[in-house]
Parts: structure tokens; sequence; C-alpha cells
């Protein structure tokens, strides 16, 4: 997998992988982020990459002192199956 980017005017952690782009969206206010998509193409699904992504906003948020927001029914089963983020669950 390619390294993760974070853009933070466009709100989104981002990686390239055989030339596909994988994306977390978020929105962001009040202390708080609100992963808003988790979006893998199919060609490069099931290879880990939306939980790299989710896990990098995670732990973002959590540098930041930011609470989380999962609107993204894929990141909020993450954050339900990775117990050690729940503090950070708004």
């Amino acid at each position: 997998m390619g390294t993760i980017l974070h853009d933070a005017a466009a709100h989104q952690f981002s990686t390239e992988v055989d030339g596909h782009l994988a994306h977390v969206d978020y929105e962001t206010g009040a202390g708080r982020i609100v992963i808003t998509h988790t979006i893998v193409p199919e060609a490069i699904g099931g290879r880990g990459i939306a939980a790299a992504l989710v896990r990098a906003a995670l732990e973002h948020a959590r540098d930041h002192g930011l609470q989380v927001e999962p609107q993204c029914s894929y990141a909020d089963v993450w954050m339900r199956r990775h117990p050690e983020f729940d503090a950070l669950r708004a």
C-alpha cells in the first residue's frame, strides 16, 4: 500500500494503490471530526486499505485531542472492533 496522505484543506486522508485512489472523507467542527465516507475502489479492495485509512484518521484525531463521530458505516464498525479507540467516540 502507498503512503497515506492527509489533506486538511480537502478534509481527506488518501492513498494511491495500483493507480487507484482510496480515501476517507471527514468534516470538522466543535472539537471533533465526523467521518462521512470511506471509499476504496473494487479493484483494490480486500487489502486492508480502508482499515489503514480509518486508523490514520483516528490517530490524527487522538493526536489532536479530537472526538470522532463515525457516520460512515465502515468507520463505525471498524471502531467497534478496535476498542483501543473507544475514548475517541463522540
